[in-house]
């Protein structure tokens, strides 16, 4: 994906931009090239991404986008918004958050696809499908935040590659093809250097026994914006059946550590 170096800094805004470490400009970065990956399929197939209300209405993510921006470390989950989210079920699934939180999820979903095709593990493929879904929620930290969110409900593998996806981007690896993102030089400068706690993140990665866990979501991450790429959930049901820990109680009602987290997405505007 081509992205134009003026029109997303104009996104940030100029008075931002100079209070924001490059670590924030990256993850704006990412955020954006999401938002313009759903933009262009959206264009591809003549339909509106949509988020679904509880009477059923199908209110386009466009309108949505024209409201007021959200405060810039959170996700669309809390942006300004005329609607209400659909209700969620009383015990609610990992596939309805996609369905009724998560969606379009055109990114996570091109990079498990991707995994998919290239032959990896299905443990890969499910830590690429869920390495960003916490963007809708919170940009800050992603990683961590991610890892923090799904670490009750899968192996410690998964997690743990998901917490150290973030950091491992902005270090190459020639051994499976990982390149530095030009389009980091071009939007930051060749000069970048990321935040200490970045840099000593993914050292501690690269000499972790576990490494290639989260190596391989780098991988399938930062090519996996594709406007042309067709892409479902459907390939990936019973994956997620076999990897992810489905509480009975439903997720955000099984008193685990993360339990609150997702509460927080199923009910982003409840005031207490």
């Amino acid at each position: 994906m081509e992205v134009d170096r003026r029109a997303f800094l104009a996104t940030v805004g100029v008075g931002a931009l100079e209070f924001m470490s490059p670590e924030d400009k990256a993850e704006e970065l990412e955020h954006y090239m999401e938002h313009m990956l759903d933009d262009a399929i959206t264009a591809r197939d003549g339909t509106e991404a949509v988020r679904y209300m509880p009477d059923g209405e199908a209110l386009a993510l466009a309108e949505l986008q024209q409201e007021p921006r959200s405060p810039r470390g959170t996700g669309r989950l809390f942006m300004p918004r005329s609607h209400e989210y659909a209700p969620m079920s009383t015990n609610p699934t990992l596939v309805e958050y996609f369905e009724k939180r998560f969606a379009p999820a055109n990114h996570v979903l091109q990079s498990a696809t991707y995994a998919l095709e290239t032959g990896q593990t299905e443990r890969t493929i499910f830590a690429c499908l869920m390495h960003d879904v916490v963007l809708n929620m919170i940009k800050v930290d992603h990683g961590w935040w991610g890892a923090q969110l799904i670490e009750p409900y899968v192996d410690e593998r998964i997690s743990w590659g998901i917490r150290y996806h973030a950091p491992l981007r902005f270090y190459p690896d020639d051994t499976v093809g990982y390149e530095y993102p030009e389009m980091y030089n071009r939007i930051f400068g060749e000069d970048y250097v990321p935040e200490p706690y970045i840099a000593r993140a993914a050292k501690e990665a690269q000499e972790h026994p576990w490494y290639m866990e989260a190596r391989l979501i780098t991988l399938n991450d930062t090519y996996a914006f594709d406007e042309d790429k067709v892409v479902s959930l459907d390939p990936f049901v019973d994956i997620i059946g076999r990897q992810f820990k489905q509480p009975k109680e439903g997720l955000g009602f099984d008193n685990s550590p993360s339990s609150h987290m997702w509460r927080t997405i199923m009910n982003p505007d409840r005031p207490l």
